[in-house]
């Protein structure tokens, strides 16, 4: 009764509530380091004890079952076993459908999971391709550009080295003139001269030929 449980609490010092959670954590689940016997008592009636620590002291809780009808106490321990069974079978029912959701929405964020990575892999494929893409472009660019700034340097030199080389062949047919022109000058001049002397020579020996005569007329 409830004035026996009380009573039985003031006994150990703990309030109501305390002491029926203590006994429910004992009786409701085999305690490893306890030891429970069932033994009978005075008057018909039975003993249920157990053993626990308190404080480092261990105790000895006893219990007196007083003798009640049979069929009573059978058809209690029944309907609650039952009802136990219905709370487990449905805490296993929900806890297997929640498995199950767990389960399926783990393999909807694989899927999820997957097709991301494979979008993922596709679009940095095709963000390099078109970088390469890009750059292929600008390179050919730089190319082109740098080839065409090559060819017209390298026609404004060719230009130049042509125009330098008509310079210096037109420079030297105008020294190979002026040069003819002072041979055949230098060239008319020692023929002159040379004409002149072989007249003073012809003079010369005309004039010795008629002293000769003269000088012989004489004689």
């Amino acid at each position: 009764t409830e004035e026996e449980v009380a009573e039985r609490a003031a006994q150990w010092d703990q309030p109501v509530s305390e002491y029926l959670q203590l006994a429910e954590q004992y009786l409701g689940f085999q305690q490893p380091n306890s030891i429970y016997t069932f033994s009978d008592a005075l008057e018909g009636s039975k003993r249920l004890s157990w053993t626990f620590e308190k404080e480092g002291t261990k105790l000895e809780w006893r219990w007196k079952c007083k003798p009640h009808e049979n069929k009573k106490i059978t058809v209690g321990i029944l309907d609650f076993l039952m009802e136990a069974n219905i709370r487990l079978s449905e805490e296993v029912v929900n806890k297997t459908r929640s498995l199950e959701k767990m389960k399926s929405e783990a393999e909807k964020c694989l899927t999820q999971g997957e097709r991301l990575c494979s979008e993922k892999m596709e679009f940095e494929d095709a963000t390099y391709a078109k970088a390469c893409l890009l750059s292929w472009i600008t390179f050919s660019n730089c190319f082109f550009f740098w080839d065409r700034l090559f060819i017209s340097v390298l026609n404004a030199k060719k230009a130049k080295l042509r125009a330098l080389r008509d310079k210096e062949v037109s420079g030297k047919e105008v020294a190979e003139e002026s040069t003819d022109k002072g041979e055949s000058s230098e060239s008319g001049r020692s023929d002159n001269e040379h004409s002149e002397e072989e007249a003073s020579k012809k003079a010369a020996t005309t004039t010795s030929r008629g002293r000769g005569r003269k000088r012989a007329a004489r004689s």
